[in-house]
């Protein structure tokens, strides 16, 4: 009576929960199908893709399922079908994020059927696998480890878990069949082939595969094969984990509370969950009377009170954790910080894969921040300090790696992506400024009310139009016309006040869009202001490298990387500091076979200490991946054992090395003052003593002064050089001992003989890497000007405010030298100040695609239309617009009235075959795009890229190969417009008058055309013999009525450089801020003469694109000019086609 009563009493607790839960799996068991399909698809297919997209995938499948009537269970939760929570709390313990994404990727990476392999570069998925294997023996090897196919034999073997890391794109085919587990049955056990040997499998046997890369492609076979899993670190998982950190070193005994909490709720559920089982399986498998059994009233009755303490503690535990979550959330702005900052290092890495931070460096950051940054006892206060501290030094130390081009534009997008985050900034606004009115097509616009307004600006202010501040500024421009010119052609129109009240209106970032809009080339200055007001003013200044600070930082273990340049070597300085510390140094500079020097030294070293520089790793990448592994492997080092490694960005680098070392860069300094000062630096007295010739301190000098001005044109793109040649310190060094061996030579009656000094200089020393004919020219030229007897005169200067120094000593010369400006104007260079514009406008136009490059390309953009309706739109409103393809048999009919054989209408049949196939292949893109999109065909590579590009406002890739370059893809389908245009009227109405030559596939053909009718029409001429000539007219397109006696006329040019003086037909300088001046109508003939053109004109080269190469050089043509030819050869003065 008592066993009963006491059984009747344990089971009442649980009569109401049993009954309820056999009603509930009643209704599971119906549902079972549809779940189990949805579990097997997540399983077999989601693993590559994000949360947004996983979820995605699981509403089709949903809709899907109920069309056809299959029962499954409404917003099923996956995870808790698959795993209990007991399961999931001890994941993390394991160092498993806790976010739905990595508890989802935890469940495939144990649960599929495939080995799993895991996108990881943050190395998160790795530390929880090694965590969770640590007691199975887990054995770790990678696949170019010397012992990697012992390793897998003896795991299959022993029945061990293995870990392949960092692997790349391609797998070692001995695991082709392990991956399928093609195992064959013998006996009892399996065996596997692997290579040419047969291994036995043991059941504890499990294959994980890491991989570093952020975005690899792996060929389908792998995919197949693999279990491929995104573990990239997310956003909220991130700030999660650095929330964790924050408690940990602020509120520990918080953080501590919550760990013992986790694991004790854990344990506790986990108990539940095992009394329950072993209830529910006594209570089935007990043999006659419930009541005879003793043992099963015994676990009744400790089921009871254990379940009531359990459950006690569970809501205690609750209520705790509400508790506690209150107190964490306080300290998230900081997580939030860190995480924000974090992505934006990743980001980098797309800019240049050498850019690569780990998230081991960042922590080491974060956790510094936390100790270094001032203490306050007001929590407010404090987590403004973190965030303050932990900024700038993200910024300090990402800066330190990064080249000079990218460490404003990583500054920027700082100063953007907090901006954003804190709702400063729209995504609208952003995108408005990185794109501007790129997409826009100009006959699709409002009409552009005044002529000085640049189409690109107009486009810009449409676009710019969209944003309620803006949204009168159409009006505005035309009504306040002469306000607004006037603030536009200012110099510096970011400091004026802006018309129409927007000065008090707007802050300094809707200020950067109006600039970034009207003056491109104010942008950075205007963004520089923005990124002052919106992180503080030290973030507007440029990091300096500090060798020592850096060698301060880090330890024997990490390497230091810097990243070379054009003409930037820090082996003498690394080796200075080395000698300061009284430390050893050796360097070697790796190339093939140098692997054995290298080896031997690093182990040398790493026992004595000493600094080992390792000279231009990318020439030895086979060599990198030991050393990360010698340095990681090794026992003990010596404290002062460091490795230096210079390289060139190279495609090869280990990611690995990359991500745990300090990078920096060592870029040599800009401007004159500077280039002047490094040269000068490295000169000693008994050099400048080495000759006591009077002229051998101002030739010195003046070899000085044009090796700076020639590295310095660099910058300026085409205007400068029109290839960017890599001159370094060696040319200086040759040149320099070249004239010192002429001047010993010297025979002092004759005097230098500067015919030889300058071939030496311009077509030797620094000619010999010129390989542009037009480069070669100004190099003779700045030669001629600046070297002869004429130097040595008092009045001499290479521009006003640059002579050549009277000095004696070294530091005569230093002290000289430190009284030159700092900023230089472009006429120091030959150049017209209008040059840097140009360069300012290039620099923002870099940086901005360059934002533009690394925007995450996801489906919709931060709210509005996704990428695919705008895209869809854009396409169907080309569609529209595109001209009807040419019949073949009506070109051929026209041709044959025309002239079949002429050389004009040879050369228009062709023409019209490219203008056709563009026609086509545009055609076919569109109508395809807007099919995949829809979904009708499949999106193929081509098509994808045609769908980003176009997203951009840039040309697709398919289109640019077969057509011409040009900025944005609406600039490009006007062209194409116009270009059809051209050719139709040609071919169905008559040969034009003027001939637009930007319109022309293949322009040189067209002039070599003229020259050849030109001949045949005058008997007795050879085209040998036959030259092009030409008059530039004082008329425009439009004021011709005929066309030529002879030749053709020309129009579309653009003049580079210089300015056009219409009334005497000749060059003149430009006025200010006009780059680019339209050329009248040229009249191109030929002559029958082969003699050299009147020195005096100047010899313009034609080319199709402001990209100045052989690819795109056309002819040259002569100009009239008051001025010596010279002055316009220093100018970079050239006739362009096309100015976009």
């Amino acid at each position: 009576m008592t066993a009963a009563s006491a059984l009747i009493g344990g089971l009442s607790g649980e009569k109401i929960r049993w009954t309820s839960q056999s009603k509930e799996f009643k209704a599971q068991i119906e549902k079972l199908v549809g779940d189990v399909l949805l579990c097997t698809g997540f399983l077999s297919y989601s693993g590559p893709f994000n949360q947004a997209f996983r979820t995605k995938l699981q509403d089709n499948w949903q809709k899907e399922m109920h069309q056809r009537k299959i029962p499954f269970t409404k917003n099923l939760n996956l995870t808790s079908m698959l795993v209990d929570n007991a399961t999931i709390g001890e994941w993390n313990i394991q160092g498993l994020p806790n976010d739905d994404l990595s508890v989802q990727n935890g469940i495939i990476t144990t649960k599929a059927t495939r080995y799993p392999l895991l996108i990881d570069p943050q190395g998160q998925g790795k530390n929880w696998v090694k965590n969770r294997e640590k007691n199975n023996e887990l054995q770790i090897t990678s696949l170019n480890h010397k012992y990697f196919r012992t390793h897998l034999e003896d795991s299959l073997s022993l029945g061990r878990p293995l870990l392949i890391e960092d692997v790349e794109e391609d797998l070692d085919p001995a695991l082709d069949n392990v991956l399928e587990k093609n195992f064959i049955k013998s006996g009892s056990t399996y065996k596997v082939k692997v290579g040419d040997k047969e291994c036995d499998v043991m059941s504890g046997f499990y294959l994980y595969i890491t991989t570093k890369l952020p975005n690899p492609a792996y060929t389908p076979e792998i995919s197949a094969r693999t279990s491929i899993i995104d573990f990239t670190v997310t956003m909220k998982g991130l700030e999660d984990q650095l929330l964790g950190r924050v408690i940990m070193t602020e509120k520990n005994e918080l953080e501590a509370e919550r760990a013992k909490l986790l694991i004790d709720v854990t344990a506790n559920k986990r108990k539940m969950q095992e009394l329950e089982d072993n209830l529910l399986y006594k209570l089935t498998s007990t043999k006659g009377s419930l009541v005879d059994d003793e043992s099963l009233i015994q676990v009744l009755s400790t089921t009871k009170i254990t379940a009531a303490e359990v459950s006690e503690k569970l809501t205690v535990a609750a209520e705790t954790e509400i508790k506690i979550n209150e107190a964490r959330e306080e300290f998230r702005p900081v997580a939030n910080r860190g995480s924000i900052l974090y992505f934006l290092m990743c980001d980098m890495s797309m800019v240049n894969r050498m850019y690569q931070t780990s998230l081991n460096q960042f922590l080491g950051i974060f956790d510094i921040s936390m100790a270094r940054s001032d203490k306050s006892p007001v929590a407010n206060k404090r987590i403004a300090n973190i965030i303050e501290y932990l900024t700038f030094e993200t910024f300090r130390y990402t800066c330190r790696g990064l080249y000079e081009d990218h460490k404003f534009l990583f500054t920027l997008l700082m100063a953007l992506k907090i901006d954003i985050q804190q709702g400063k900034v729209k995504n609208e606004e952003f995108q408005i400024f990185i794109k501007g009115g790129a997409a826009l097509d100009l006959n699709s616009v409002t009409p552009k009310p005044c002529k000085w307004i640049s189409d690109i600006t107009w486009l810009n202010l449409v676009q710019l139009s969209s944003l309620s501040q803006f949204s009168e500024i159409l009006n505005q421009v035309p009504r306040n016309e002469k306000g607004w010119r006037a603030w536009f052609d200012s110099d510096a129109p970011e400091e004026e006040q802006i018309p129409d009240g927007y000065s008090s209106s707007l802050d300094t970032f809707r200020k950067l869009l109006l600039i970034r809009s009207w003056s491109p080339d104010r942008t950075i200055a205007q963004a520089r202001t923005y990124v002052a007001k919106s992180l503080g003013d030290n973030y507007a200044d440029a990091v300096i490298l500090n060798l020592e600070a850096t060698w301060g930082e880090s330890i024997p273990k990490v390497p230091l990387i810097c990243l070379l340049s054009m003409g930037s070597d820090p082996t003498n300085q690394i080796e200075s500091l080395c000698k300061k510390l009284q430390l050893e140094f050796r360097a070697i500079s790796m190339g093939q076979g140098q692997e054995v020097h290298a080896r031997k030294l690093i182990s040398q070293f790493i026992q004595t200490g000493g600094w080992a520089m390792l000279q231009n790793c990318h020439l030895g990448l086979n060599f990198m991946d030991e050393l990360l592994e010698t340095l990681l492997d090794a026992t003990a080092m010596h404290d002062d054992f460091r490795v230096w490694i210079t390289t060139e960005p190279s495609p090869g680098f280990p990611i690995s090395l990359l991500q745990s070392s300090i990078k920096f860069t060592n870029e040599p300094p800009q401007g004159i003052k500077a280039g002047l000062k490094r040269t000068y630096a490295g000169i000693t007295q008994d050099f400048l003593d080495v000759s006591s010739l009077t002229q051998w301190k101002p030739l010195l000098f003046a070899v000085s002064f044009l090796h700076t001005v020639v590295q310095e044109r660099r910058k300026f793109g085409p205007l400068g050089w029109n290839i960017p040649y890599e001159f370094n310190s060696s040319d200086w060094t040759a040149s320099v001992q070249f004239v010192q061996n002429h001047l010993d030579d010297l025979d002092i009656k004759k005097g230098i003989s500067w015919t030889t000094v300058r071939y030496m200089l311009s077509e030797v020393q620094y000619g010999g890497r010129v390989t542009d004919d037009y480069d070669k020219r100004l190099l003779n030229t700045f030669t001629r000007v600046w070297f002869g007897d004429f130097m040595f005169s008092d009045n001499f200067q290479f521009y006003i405010g640059y002579k050549i120094p009277k000095c004696r000593s070294v530091d005569e010369f230093m002290g000289y030298i430190e009284n030159m400006q700092l900023v230089d104007s472009p006429e120091a260079f030959g150049l017209h100040p209008n040059a840097d514009i140009t360069y300012q406008t290039n620099l923002a136009n870099s940086v901005l695609e360059t934002i533009m490059s690394i925007q995450p390309k996801d489906a919709g953009s931060g709210g509005g239309e996704s990428r695919e309706t705008i895209v869809y739109r854009m396409a169907s409103d080309m569609l529209d617009k595109l001209p009807s393809d040419y019949k073949a048999h009506e070109v051929k009919d026209r041709l044959k009235k025309m002239g079949m054989l002429q050389p004009l209408n040879i050369f228009l049949r062709q023409e019209i075959d490219r203008m056709q196939r563009v026609i086509t292949e545009v055609r076919i893109t569109l109508t395809d795009l807007q099919l995949a999109i829809d979904g009708t065909i499949i999106m193929s590579e081509n098509l994808r890229d045609a769908l980003d590009n176009m997203f951009d406002a840039r040309v697709p890739n398919l289109w640019r190969k077969i057509s011409w370059q040009s900025s944005t893809v609406g600039f490009w389908f006007t062209e194409l417009l116009e270009r059809n245009e051209q050719f139709n009227t040609w071919i169905f109405i008559g040969r034009p008058d003027v001939f637009w030559m930007t319109g022309l596939f293949n322009p040189q053909g067209f002039l070599t055309a003229m020259r050849q009718e030109v001949t045949r029409a005058h008997k007795g001429w050879a085209l040998d013999s036959v030259t092009l000539h030409n008059d530039v007219m004082k008329t425009f397109k439009e004021d011709i009525t005929s066309p030529p006696v002879e030749g053709v006329y020309i129009h579309g040019l653009f003049l580079d450089g210089a300015g056009w003086d219409r009334r005497n037909c000749r060059l003149c300088e430009p006025p200010a801020k006009v780059l680019f001046t339209a050329l009248p109508v040229v009249h191109m003939f030929a002559i029958n003469s082969t003699a050299g053109k009147d020195p005096r004109l100047y010899q313009c080269p034609v080319y199709k694109k402001p990209h100045r190469t052989d690819l795109t050089y056309i002819s040259l043509i002569v100009m009239k000019t008051n001025q010596n030819p010279d002055h316009w050869i220093l100018r970079g003065v050239a006739a362009l086609c096309d100015i976009k």
